[in-house]
């Protein structure tokens, strides 16, 4: 880009915050959250929750759970995660946790507990790990073995054809068809087919890849998941929590892989219960 164009642009924002300005909107460059690494935590200061989506998802899946924790005075940050390799989605995590000031809950879906769980390891500020029909592997295991432990997940028959990446890999997709029957059950229809819509695709040898990192050996763990799950088997969820030592362990009643979507208030109250033991 030019100088010459990089001047225009400039002076189009400067001239729109003027309008914003004139008009008596206050505009926020730096808009009210976590404080940054850099920046001294207030004394007292509420942890800040950090949710990582799993495959199939996106940040937006947590829009009901961050509003009820925001509301309540929490600091959330919802993470982009790149559902590339678990080690790699890990270091992202880890490098964005690094930019935040004071102690964290870390909050995963699905295979985000695998992302959670390396992510954290070495991190005392992290206070708490919150497992939401998660993931939560040993050393050397991936989330494909952990969910082929115990029968019941419906997944595979799930997916769309896979499509080629061009480094090679290919990236997986459910089929929109059979989304939410598969995956968010107990969704209303029409946000479901909005969430098969904007899924995100997962890298297959993000799937298979075997999990370095076992945060919730020393971490304080949380776990909540639907009775009704189709992607990983609820038996494996309550063996897993019950491996980790989970402080508390929430099933609910018919809920589906989604409980953040269709359950918001059930998951924050967790992640708060979480919150509130680390203080």
């Amino acid at each position: 880009m030019s100088s010459s164009s990089s001047r225009s642009l400039r002076s189009c924002a400067s001239a729109a915050l003027g309008a914003f300005a004139a008009l008596g909107v206050t505009v926020a460059l730096t808009a009210a959250g976590p404080a940054l690494a850099k920046d001294a935590a207030p004394a007292g200061a509420k942890p800040t929750i950090v949710l990582v989506h799993g495959a199939f998802a996106d940040a937006s899946s947590w829009n009901g759970v961050a509003g009820e924790l925001r509301g309540k005075g929490y600091p959330v940050v919802a993470v982009a995660n790149p559902l590339r390799s678990v080690s790699g989605d890990a270091r992202y995590t880890a490098s964005l946790l690094d930019k935040i000031a004071g102690p964290v809950v870390l909050v995963g879906h699905s295979y985000g507990g695998s992302v959670i769980s390396n992510a954290a390891t070495g991190n005392a500020r992290v206070k708490a790990l919150v497992y939401v029909s998660a993931f939560a592997p040993e050393q050397g295991e991936s989330v494909v073995e952990l969910a082929g432990k115990f029968p019941g997940s419906t997944l595979g028959e799930a997916l769309a054809a896979p499509v080629p990446l061009p480094e090679g890999g290919v990236d997986l997709y459910i089929d929109q068809d059979k989304f939410r029957n598969q995956f968010a059950a107990d969704v209303k229809p029409d946000a479901a087919r909005l969430m098969a819509v904007g899924q995100r695709p997962v890298a297959e040898a993000a799937l298979k890849e075997p999990s370095q990192g076992t945060a919730w050996k020393d971490h304080p763990v949380y776990f909540v998941y639907g009775a009704a799950d189709k992607n990983i088997p609820p038996a494996a969820m309550a063996w897993m929590a019950e491996r980790a030592h989970a402080r508390r362990t929430v099933v609910i009643p018919n809920a589906s892989h989604v409980p953040m979507v269709s359950h918001a208030h059930e998951v924050a109250a967790l992640i708060e219960t979480a919150a509130k033991s680390a203080d």
